[in-house]
């Protein structure tokens, strides 16, 4: 007998992936989380009954959130990620030399254990030295703390549940204030083909905080639409510039860069969509 795994992307439109195993799930404190072994994507992990990573995939979201903005800070020492609780963010981080710290701040301290657990192709930025990891509101941390941050990633869940509160003006305000000079952050800014009113709400809110705000995409193919958009914001750094090169060791998929300044190439209907003028 075939068990499947179901996703509503959008109303009227489900996606399947046929399962293998369950390998973990539990009702944390704040959603429901499962790890199932599939047969076409291997391990994916799900929150809310909603694709989160996949090991096939997985890659091509966190070398995209990552090394953009990384790439575009001439010497990150100090990194923030907001959620990432798979790791894989983390992972990405931490191939730069230059990091001395690296704060991971989740809010649900289930997702973490799970993924060190069950997700080893993710989960190997956790037992590097320089990984802080904290278990705690992301929202509070940024209001809170007295240190700065080269780069800050806001690697959320979608805009509801547990990650609403990571999409609104005064979270992005707060960001800026923990900025080191020429510092920049960014964003996961969801489906610009499948939500794209909600990708022009979320990149306007950051655009009314930071001078020089660019939204890209990536190719996800497990994420609606199949098309993930990014934006970074900042005072004077430009994200579209990198301004240092991966070194040749490092075995990276999906990143380049060449291919970092073609995902700032929008088609004309993505900038309309979303209201990009630059």
């Amino acid at each position: 007998m075939e068990v499947w795994f179901t996703e509503e992307w959008v109303k009227g439109f489900i996606i399947g992936v046929q399962i293998k195993s369950v390998i973990f799930t539990k009702r944390t404190k704040y959603q429901h989380l499962a790890i199932y072994d599939t047969v076409e994507l291997g391990r994916i992990l799900t929150l809310d009954n909603v694709i989160q990573t996949t090991e096939k995939y997985e890659y091509l979201y966190h070398e995209s959130i990552a090394h953009v903005p990384l790439f575009s800070r001439e010497n990150p020492e100090h990194v923030l990620i907001i959620g990432g609780g798979d790791g894989g963010t983390l992972r990405e981080v931490l191939r730069h030399p230059e990091v001395k710290q690296a704060v991971m701040v989740d809010i649900d301290g289930d997702v973490i254990e799970a993924s060190k657990q069950y997700l080893p192709l993710w989960n190997t930025g956790f037992s590097d030295p320089r990984a802080k990891v904290l278990v705690d509101d992301g929202i509070k941390f940024v209001a809170d703390t007295d240190q700065k941050f080269d780069v800050v990633l806001v690697d959320s869940t979608d805009p509801e549940g547990p990650g609403e509160v990571l999409f609104t003006p005064e979270f992005y305000q707060n960001i800026a204030r923990i900025l080191k000079p020429g510092g920049i952050m960014c964003a996961q800014t969801e489906s610009p083909l499948a939500t794209p009113n909600m990708v022009r709400d979320i990149y306007q809110r950051i655009a009314k905080v930071f001078p020089v705000a660019k939204l890209y995409t990536a190719p996800v193919p497990s994420y609606p639409g199949s098309l993930w958009s990014f934006t970074c914001g900042s005072f004077e750094a430009d994200p579209e510039k990198p301004v240092r090169e991966p070194d040749g060791s490092w075995n990276l998929k999906h990143y380049s860069p060449e291919v970092h300044r073609s995902m700032f190439v929008l088609s004309p209907r993505v900038k309309r969509d979303v209201g990009i003028t630059y």
